[in-house]
């Protein structure tokens, strides 16, 4: 009985350790390389470059103006 109780604990751990690795090994897998930049602008400077964003801003600014 105690030895099967053992048996029964060394293969929870093992099972463990390798659910474990493969998960570590998965995450490293996905993870974005360094060094490299993004070649477009984030979040609002993206919004900002639009055309239509420039549009809205240039009739705001000539309805200011009148």
């Amino acid at each position: 009985m105690e030895e099967e109780r053992k048996r029964d604990r060394l293969r929870s751990f093992v099972l463990g350790g390798l659910v474990g690795a493969s998960a570590a090994v998965a995450a490293g897998r996905h993870r974005r390389p360094r060094g490299r930049r993004r070649q477009t602008p984030a979040g609002l400077a993206a919004f900002e470059g639009a055309p239509c964003y420039r549009e809205i801003v240039e009739r705001a600014d000539d309805a200011e103006a009148s």
